[in-house]
């Protein structure tokens, strides 16, 4: 059953004619196809900027940015737009921390960045490859003889997961525990579920902070405590926000992208093929599945009364950045619906800007060895038959993706 959404409250500055209904909205399902039948309709019949009734989690609403060169002005104005306040989850549960860093703007936030950046770089996360390969191996390896998997529950939510895991020092065994949290953070649309699960996670983040503090170890949440920003330790807000950031992002993005770009491999055998024949395009692939297929929609608040491209908005407004619309703006891409692997993309469904996605690197070094163990051990592999695919909405993600192939 899908969630009632709340009576709409419109603000008297938007226009009565830039009011429109809007497909993507967190907390529901959908079998339509949302990137392959919204996204083009939405660039063929809507104004450049309209004004979502429930747009927002939790079902209130947003000005929606379809075009890609207005979405990289709004990520580059950060004294308009502001990532403060972007996400729900701390005042949800009443406490006072923020997503560290994604939820601070310049000039502060380059000293958080500086901060965390050593975590991330190439180098550093090509320290993981023998045990992200060997996860990936091990999914693959326990599904390989039957023939079949769901590959949402058997690898795409699992396998990141433990990757985090490793990186965190959580223990393993926490993987199902994580995946029901992660769930109702970024899939549920009733905010009481949302608040309980941020308040378990951020439970958690405490304890494991706690425990470091009396034993250091060789793992973020212990580097994050013993590095200086500004010449200061992190408090006890800022290291609960830093934390609860890598929660979201280390575990649901890689899941959603993976389950996407499997789909469209599913169904597109020449250009499973294609990457087969051709596996040093994994990489190139992945960028134009990604764009193809973005998923993620982050928000900024708007600071100050002004006139973006003709549309007036006032202090408060919420600004949505739809990834999915930018990879398919026709104003950017030629024959945006068409997935081409010799394309290049060069898509924003890492972000933009000062706020690009941190785990950038580890996210695509994921994905690529994913592809390249499945590809490499399975062979031509279909959607089930019969199966109709099903779409989670906000984070777009398939509900269930199962895969079917000859032994």
């Amino acid at each position: 059953m899908q969630p009632v959404m709340p009576e709409p409250v419109i603000p008297e500055h938007v226009p009565a004619a830039l009011v429109k209904n809007f497909p993507y909205i967190f907390g529901m399902t959908t079998r339509e196809e949302p990137h392959r039948t919204w996204a083009p309709r939405i660039h063929a019949e809507e104004p450049d900027i309209f004004f979502a009734p429930h747009a927002y989690p939790g079902g209130t609403p947003a000005w929606v940015v379809r075009r890609m060169d207005h979405l990289r002005e709004v990520y580059f104005d950060t004294d308009t737009f502001s990532s403060k306040d972007f996400s729900p989850f701390a005042k949800l549960i009443g406490e006072s921390w923020i997503n560290t860093p994604v939820e601070i703007d310049p000039p502060n936030h380059a000293k958080y960045r500086k901060m965390a950046n050593p975590l991330f770089t190439p180098k550093a996360v090509s320290a993981l490859d023998d045990k992200i390969r060997q996860y990936a191996v091990d999914y693959v390896e326990a599904f390989r003889q039957r023939g079949e998997c769901e590959f949402m529950a058997e690898f795409a939510f699992e396998f990141p997961i433990k990757v985090f895991l490793q990186l965190m020092d959580f223990p393993l065994d926490h993987t199902r525990r994580f995946l029901e949290w992660e769930y109702d953070l970024l899939h549920a649309s009733d905010l009481g579920k949302i608040a309980a699960a941020t308040r378990k996670v951020v439970d958690f983040l405490r304890e494991q902070i706690e425990d470091r503090r009396k034993s250091p170890r060789d793992d973020i949440i212990s580097y994050a405590l013993a590095v200086d920003v500004d010449g200061a330790k992190l408090n006890n807000d800022e290291l609960v926000g830093f934390s609860f950031n890598l929660f979201v992002g280390g575990l649901d993005t890689v899941s959603t992208n993976m389950g996407l770009q499997f789909a469209h491999l599913a169904r597109e055998h020449d250009d499973q093929e294609f990457l087969r024949r051709n596996p040093e395009e994994i990489p190139h692939a992945i960028d134009e599945l990604m764009r193809a297929y973005a998923a993620v929609t982050t928000f900024r608040t708007c600071t100050r009364e002004t006139e973006f491209h003709g549309v007036r908005m006032m202090p408060g407004d919420k600004v949505m950045m739809s990834t999915t619309l930018a990879g398919r703006d026709p104003a950017e891409f030629d024959n945006p619906d068409k997935v081409d692997f010799g394309r290049r993309p060069r898509h924003v469904s890492f972000g933009y800007g000062p706020h690009t996605c941190i785990g950038m690197h580890l996210a695509k070094r994921e994905m690529r060895i994913a592809v390249e163990e499945f590809l490499g051990r399975i062979p031509q592999f279909s959607i089930k038959p019969g199966h109709q695919l099903e779409y989670h909405l906000g984070m777009i993600q398939p509900v269930t993706l199962p895969l079917v192939w000859d032994v």
